[in-house]
């Protein structure tokens, strides 16, 4: 594999250009590193130009685009025939449906007036309820909004990222404690948002000739028990898992600057998980296990 940078900028045409919404994000600056390496002709759709020049230096077209703003929003797809899009999440929204149905409108108004032949929609397992899920319902609606159109319509639904865990890695380091929303004994799917940005990749790359829904998960289940004595051994030290009560969830997500919205669809969602329900649907040959585990992720973040 190439060097990040090695190859000069491409010089792609509306027949192959692949749209990559969120491309500063976790997932979607992994998919256009993805791409670039695989020489692939990739416009990177940004909200500001904090990162635009880091992005051409790789490779990327870049257009800058406020998803709310839809005549910027069709302007920075209309030279493509595959896009990858997703639902964000800010945690400050006072209105987290209502919001991402705008998103959604737009995104459909912008890729029904474009040449976009295929659609990779970025959604998650837990995404087939169509109520009381909370921030899985932006999911629900992803998969829902595209469907009278006439394009190919890919949704991948990941498991529970790992790197959800590392946000209490400096926690964990100092005091050997691992906070979690979860029975600290309830195994669930987890997967490695790299191995995500990497299936995601490899569907662009052998090109997309049908609609499919894909729900993706990691090699095995864990339990917030395993994580906390994965990252012990990695640290060389203790660690136990505390789970955080119910009563305290809402207190803990506004005391980080989340909404009073936000914080309503967070507690659904991660009650939905908490009690075991947000499992893989499981239909046809779902769900696909990717290989890497949670020690080999975890490796990346210590070495």
């Amino acid at each position: 594999m190439h060097s990040r940078g090695r190859w000069p900028a491409f010089k792609p045409t509306e027949i192959d250009m692949n749209i990559i919404l969120g491309a500063t994000g976790q997932i979607g600056s992994a998919i256009v590193n993805n791409l670039i390496d695989k020489r692939l002709p990739v416009k990177a759709v940004v909200r500001n130009n904090e990162k635009t020049d880091d992005l051409k230096k790789q490779g990327a077209e870049v257009a800058i685009a406020d998803y709310f703003d839809l005549e910027a929003l069709k302007n920075a797809v209309k030279d493509g025939v595959l896009i990858f899009l997703l639902t964000p999440e800010s945690g400050t929204s006072d209105d987290v449906l209502g919001e991402t149905k705008k998103l959604l409108d737009n995104y459909y108004k912008a890729i029904e007036k474009s040449n976009i032949k295929s659609l990779i929609g970025l959604s998650s397992i837990g995404a087939q309820f169509d109520k009381g899920t909370g921030n899985l319902l932006m999911s629900h609606m992803l998969e829902n909004r595209f469907a009278d159109l006439d394009i190919n319509k890919v949704f991948i639904r990941p498991a529970y990222y790992y790197s959800n865990w590392l946000m209490s890695l400096d926690m964990t380091k100092e005091n050997g404690i691992l906070p979690s929303f979860y029975p600290t004994d309830l195994e669930f799917n987890m997967i490695s948002p790299n191995d995500v940005a990497k299936f995601v990749a490899n569907k662009i790359e052998n090109e997309i000739d049908q609609s499919e829904l894909i729900e993706i998960v990691g090699p095995k289940k864990y339990s917030p028990d395993n994580i906390a004595e994965l990252m012990g051994k990695a640290l060389n030290k203790e660690v136990n898992a505390h789970k955080i009560p119910k009563a305290d969830w809402s207190g803990t997500m506004k005391s980080i600057g989340f909404s009073d919205d936000a914080t309503k669809n967070f507690v659904e969602m991660t009650d939905l998980v908490a009690n075991g329900k947000a499992e893989p649907e499981a239909k046809g040959q779902n769900p696909i296990s990717l290989a890497t585990t949670f020690d080999q992720y975890l490796k990346l973040f210590l070495t």
